[in-house]
């Protein structure tokens, strides 16, 4: 049910893109890649119902992720947009020009909040990831996993979340590419397992992992926890 809710959003992006005769290429969860001109300017990169079990559910966590990059490169991406289907709250950022929740303008979390939020993906991990992960689970982190990476990374960029894990090499590009942009925009830094910043070719077959914090004090803590 839930890929069949996310072939009827990704169909209704792709008429709207050749309605307007955007010339692009569009990448998409479902759809793959599909060319709409000889000539494209460049990517749209679209999860269209990013939480879509959540939405199957009734979970009100789900949301719209889309993306434009102007080469096939994640650093390439210039607009990004997550749209929040049960609230309408739409963030969006434009590189070089900051992150905004509607029209009001977002950061991410810049002080030491008593409460650190940990947002953890481990959706399918392996036994040898949860070892890994386990002291960051056992401190005094509150750690949470929504089930829509896309809004996640906006809360993220709204300061809701301290920092963000998902190291399970399973992640694509059209699961974060929108809200890739939001963070960065917004202050914080979105780094790979290295610790370096966060890129990577826009394939389909590409799987990612990474680490998003707001600042490097609580980036060092909690990567102090995770075992190596």
């Amino acid at each position: 049910m839930s890929r069949r809710i996310d072939i009827v959003a990704e169909k209704a992006v792709l008429n709207y893109l050749k309605k307007i005769n955007f010339q692009c290429v569009v990448l998409g969860e479902e759809c793959g890649r599909v060319e709409l001109s000889d000539n494209p300017k460049g990517f749209v990169i679209m999860d269209a119902i990013d939480g879509s079990a959540n939405a199957v559910r009734g979970i009100p966590f789900f949301c719209c992720s889309l993306a434009f990059a102007t080469d096939n490169k994640l650093s390439s991406i210039t607009d990004g947009v997550v749209t929040d289907l049960h609230s309408g709250d739409m963030y969006w950022a434009t590189k070089g020009k900051g992150s905004f929740m509607n029209e009001k303008r977002i950061y991410v979390q810049k002080s030491s909040p008593i409460y650190k939020i940990i947002g953890v993906n481990v959706s399918g991990s392996s036994p040898e990831l949860i070892k890994k992960l386990q002291p960051v689970f056992k401190s005094s982190n509150h750690t949470r996993h929504l089930g829509a990476n896309a809004l996640e990374l906006a809360m993220f960029a709204r300061g809701l979340i301290d920092v963000y894990i998902d190291l399970r090499e399973k992640i694509r590009v059209t699961d974060m590419a929108a809200g890739y942009l939001l963070v960065n925009e917004a202050g914080g830094f979105v780094l790979d397992p290295d610790l370096k910043p966060l890129d990577s070719d826009l394939g389909f077959e590409t799987k990612l992992s990474f680490i998003a914090a707001a600042n490097k004090k609580i980036l060092d803590e909690i990567v102090s926890q995770i075992k190596k």
